[in-house]
């Protein structure tokens, strides 16, 4: 795990919108509890997952670059061999920030997300994070 950072407290603090990479429809999978968690603290979640239309209520997306919103935030739920293309396409959609939550690694997209002026958090929970602050 990264140690904790001011990029999470940042996002945490700014943040009102978040895609979801890989938001399950299954309430058993983790991106499913931590996005119902951070719709119930009051973010906006866009779930992005081609295999579904629907999930917690919002229209799912196919890709990030079927979203025409502004993203505040891109949270991945995918395998760590799969976040360079993620993070190019949060990039491209002037997203504030990446957040790869627990066990997704992937430093030079990381590095290619700090360049371009994101906000990024790796290897981190954002539900976690987000519970711990409101616990101080």
């Amino acid at each position: 795990m990264e140690p904790p950072s001011d990029a999470a407290d940042r996002i945490l603090e700014s943040a009102r919108t978040i895609a979801v990479v890989g938001l399950s429809p299954d309430p058993r999978r983790p991106s499913h509890g931590v996005a119902r968690y951070l719709q119930r603290v009051g973010y906006r979640i866009i779930p992005i997952n081609p295999k579904v239309d629907e999930v917690l209520g919002e229209r799912a997306y196919p890709s990030l670059r079927d979203v025409a919103d502004p993203v505040d935030v891109v949270d991945v739920f995918r395998r760590s061999e799969f976040v360079g293309p993620i993070v190019d396409d949060a990039i491209a959609m002037r997203a504030h920030a990446v957040w790869l939550q627990d066990g997704v690694i992937d430093r030079l997209a990381a590095e290619r997300a700090r360049k371009a002026g994101l906000d990024v958090v790796m290897d981190d929970c954002m539900m976690r994070r987000h519970a711990q602050r409101r616990r101080h």
